[in-house]
């Protein structure tokens, strides 16, 4: 008797421990990553659509790997996978790793030695044992599974490591093809663990976009919402001449000022910033000065404006076009682009089969359709093909 209660017990053990392994995670992402498209959808006129349907866009920043699913696979959560950015004619997107989170994350100050929301959302998950304690392993099993999803279907997902990857990309979506082009960022260099030797490592995998910090101060230097302020370290510099030697794209989006100022002062930058709002339009720590948005764009980069309320002060179609409207007034309509940051903890209007909403609200804005050009990819596509790796 005894043992048939303990094999009963052990048992029910087991279907609670797969039940939470199988839903709690898709609980978590859906609470996270909502999107508040009303229930009768945004209006998006015929000729938008027309529009929209004519253009390249691409995409600066998606948390999409954090969340353990097979991308080319459509899900009912979350705001991207490959079939939605068909939908969305999305043809370039950058998918970015997340390796570590502070609890309690705010803008203002987080502690690096704050416990770490990812260690327990990769437990969870189930992934792979060298990840539970190694952020460099978190960005290597992230960048494992992208390029596993483009080897399975070529024809929907190609990773971009080069100018001529980008080329052949762009010249097969000219004669219709609907494959998505995926590039590998990081959200922070924290996963490099202070070690230089660790950059190849993620430059053999395909990472192209690294981010310097993410919500904390690193080995490279301060964070914009870190607690030290400073600039870029001794260990930093390095990095930032290891990046212009392999032609890898610097990513400053949660970048101290202090930060921003010493990368800019290095001869050959042309930082980015893949996600963010514009400050004067949306008064918010999470934004970087207008003055150092300004100096970016001076430099060459380009700025990628977010779509969440955070950052946009609305949760709109309209307050992304206004933001946008901002940054143009800011920097130029040759220095802005877009940079979602799906499914990084996020709200968002729309989710990406539904961007021809923006593609309206920026015609509602009274952009004209070559600046919205510019603004959904063009700009993005030129600075890639100045940028990357010739090969």
């Amino acid at each position: 008797m005894l043992r048939k209660i303990l094999l009963s017990l052990t048992g029910l053990i087991v279907i609670a421990a797969i039940a939470f392994f199988t839903l709690a995670p898709g609980y978590v992402e859906r609470s996270l990553n909502p999107v508040t498209t009303p229930e009768e959808g945004w209006p998006v006129s015929e000729a938008a659509q027309q529009l929209h349907d004519r253009l390249i866009i691409g995409d600066w920043h998606s948390d999409a790997l954090l969340w353990d699913r097979n991308l080319l696979k459509r899900v009912d959560r979350g705001h991207t996978d490959i079939p939605r950015l068909q939908e969305g004619n999305v043809a370039v997107q950058v998918f970015t790793t997340v390796t570590k989170s502070p609890s309690g994350l705010n803008y203002g100050e987080n502690s690096a030695d704050t416990a770490d929301n990812i260690t327990r959302l990769f437990m969870g998950q189930l992934r792979p044992i060298q990840t539970w304690n190694s952020l460099l392993e978190r960005a290597l099993d992230q960048a494992a599974r992208l390029n596993r999803m483009a080897a399975d279907d070529p024809e929907a997902l190609r990773i971009i490591r080069s100018r001529a990857d980008l080329a052949a990309l762009l010249e097969g979506r000219e004669s219709g093809s609907r494959t998505v082009g995926g590039i590998l960022g990081t959200e922070g260099a924290h996963p490099l663990e202070g070690d230089m030797a660790n950059l190849d490592r993620l430059y053999d995998a395909g990472f192209r976009v690294i981010g310097l910090t993410h919500f904390f101060d690193n080995e490279l230097g301060g964070s914009l919402h870190g607690q030290s302020g400073e600039g870029l370290s001794a260990f930093g510099r390095q990095v930032i001449d290891g990046l212009l030697e392999r032609g890898m794209i610097i990513d400053l989006a949660h970048a101290s000022p202090e930060m921003v100022r010493d990368v800019l002062a290095v001869e050959g930058t042309r930082p980015i910033v893949s996600h963010t709002g514009i400050r004067s339009n949306c008064e918010t720590p999470r934004n970087i000065p207008d003055d150092l948005v300004r100096d970016i764009a001076a430099k060459g980069g380009v700025i990628g404006i977010g779509y969440w309320t955070d950052v946009n002060c609305g949760s709109t179609p309209a307050d992304i076009a206004r933001s946008i409207r901002a940054a143009i007034e800011l920097v130029g309509e040759d220095y802005v682009s877009l940079g979602s940051d799906y499914d990084g903890s996020v709200d968002a209007p729309f989710d990406t089969a539904g961007l021809a909403a923006l593609t309206q609200a920026l015609l509602d804005e009274g952009l004209s359709e070559d600046q919205i050009a510019g603004v959904m990819g063009g700009n993005m596509m030129r600075y890639l093909s100045e940028s990357l790796p010739e090969t």
